[in-house]
């Protein structure tokens, strides 16, 4: 899969906008106006990526805070982890700054705290926000570290909003801001369905995201009362499975693909040697397709993907890039939209401000990525555009939802 953590997979643009951090009748939060790109290519059984290889369990705190304000709120990143996973922790240190920055006057304090990314050492970064008075907790990055920082949340009642990708780990108080699987299927789904799409077919990779898709993949058709009618898993070796898929095809009117771009290519590449005719079947993936090879693969043109609008991300990275003289990691927007959402709800929620009725508010908020909401189980839900592959890059074929559906 693609490098979650790779800073040049932002893109950069547009002009300067500031967050409103207000809320808009119901709590549907602005955290910035506009929406997103696509989907962070970060899904692993741990969440984004692993932890460092003998990542200290204990790394020594340095204070640092941002803002003076009231309500305070801890943030755990791995600062001091080595390679992609500091990088990322430094991007999305400096997005958190920037909405502080933009939200004007915000009654919050970050307290920062680095985990190193370790368990041992996010439960020891959580625990001394929760000494300092943290009434939510933003982070940490890996799934491996959240039920660390949930064992001691709990027993205070204390929030916590993870970046992991990891939906195993959300639960009871533990919230996922992150981009799930799940949101691209079911949004993808729902829009072939739309537009006529009744018989479905899936070839997977066999790895954990695969089994998530899988699941979200099958429970949406039967949501719909569409039908699975040919399904795949595959290994290193595709062309079993591809072959198996395109003697189904002729069956299908739409067919899904969730592999990052570099494995997708080469598995639309394996069905077309099969004698997979692609042109005779509707395309349909998630937000890894948003990705250089896939806009130049001939045998992917057409296909749709589920993703959030490209607009947010653009003017963020613009932002950030004037800012601090680079450009910033994808899962940057993570760390902004969560700043501004606990900003806020902090100005006008009082006393309720972190309480699981305001997190869950079925109106959801609206950040940098597009609409998005906690449900109780500790998952989310995302607005998503459709887009459609083009050799220019992702067109939006339907946009991103203005409001959730009940």
């Amino acid at each position: 899969m693609a490098d979650p953590f790779d800073p040049k997979s932002a893109h950069p643009g547009a002009t300067r906008r500031t967050a409103l951090g207000i809320l808009l009748g119901a709590p549907l939060l602005s955290a910035c106006s506009g929406i997103q790109q696509a989907l962070t290519n970060n899904y692993s059984t741990n969440g984004p990526g692993e932890p460092p290889p003998g990542a200290p369990a204990g790394p020594a705190q340095q204070p640092q805070a941002i803002g003076t304000g009231g309500a305070k709120v801890g943030l755990i990143l791995p600062q001091s982890a080595s390679g992609n996973a500091g990088l990322a922790a430094q991007s999305m240190k400096n997005a958190a700054e920037m909405a502080y920055a933009e939200f004007q006057n915000p009654s919050i304090q970050l307290l920062v705290k680095d985990d190193a990314g370790s368990a041992a050492g996010a439960q020891q970064a959580a625990q001394q926000a929760l000494n300092e008075g943290a009434e939510i907790i933003l982070g940490p990055l890996f799934a491996v570290s959240v039920p660390a920082v949930a064992q001691l949340t709990r027993a205070r009642n204390i929030p916590v909003i993870a970046f992991s990708t990891d939906s195993s780990v959300a639960g009871r108080g533990v919230y996922l801001l992150s981009f799930l699987p799940e949101s691209d299927v079911n949004r993808i789904v729902d829009y072939a369905y739309s537009t006529g799409k009744r018989s479905f077919a899936a070839l997977l990779p066999q790895n954990a995201y695969g089994n998530v898709v899988e699941v979200a993949f099958k429970q949406a058709v039967a949501r719909k009362g569409a039908r699975v009618v040919a399904f795949e898993r595959y290994g290193a070796d595709r062309s079993t499975a591809a072959k198996n898929i395109a003697a189904q095809l002729t069956g299908a009117d739409a067919l899904l693909l969730a592999d990052d771009g570099e494995a997708v290519v080469a598995t639309a590449d394996a069905l077309t040697t099969a004698g997979a005719n692609l042109r005779n079947v509707q395309m349909l993936g998630t937000g890894l397709w948003d990705n250089p090879r896939v806009f130049g693969s001939a045998s992917m043109q057409g296909g749709l993907y589920a993703a959030p609008d490209p607009a947010g991300f653009r003017a963020f990275s613009g932002r950030y890039r004037a800012k601090y003289g680079n450009d910033p990691v994808r899962t940057a927007t993570l760390a902004y939209d969560a700043v501004a959402l606990v900003a806020a709800l902090a100005r006008t929620q009082g006393g309720q401000r972190f309480t699981p009725e305001v997190l869950t508010n079925q109106s959801g908020f609206a950040g940098i990525d597009g609409l998005f909401r906690f449900r109780s189980d500790g998952g989310n839900d995302r607005g998503l555009a459709v887009m459609k592959v083009a050799s220019g890059g992702g067109q939006p074929v339907a946009g991103s939802p203005k409001s959730f559906g009940t």
